[in-house]
């Protein structure tokens, strides 16, 4: 009488099917994971601010040759006031 599957494999033969589930949901557990820098995320925001004071400059220097350009004395002086004492 010949016997075949004889030992520890043939006794369960879910455990092969229960391995292979448990190894795609460790392989689907793992992913990439990108974080950006305190650094980063403050030059980007310093990036973005030079984009905007380069158009408000833009806009100073075109007033400034077409003549238009009004300076308005009271909001220098509230702003030198505010640089210089609320500090």
């Amino acid at each position: 009488m010949r016997i075949d599957k004889f030992g520890l494999p043939g006794i369960n033969p879910y455990k092969r099917q229960f391995d292979k589930e448990t190894q795609v949901k460790k392989n689907a557990i793992k992913q990439d994971k990108v974080e950006i820098s305190a650094a980063a995320k403050e030059l980007q925001q310093l990036s973005q601010w030079t984009v905007e004071h380069q158009e408000k400059v833009r806009k100073l220097k075109e007033q400034v040759q077409n003549g238009t350009y009004k300076i308005d004395a009271k909001e220098i002086a509230k702003s030198v006031y505010r640089f210089y004492f609320d500090n």
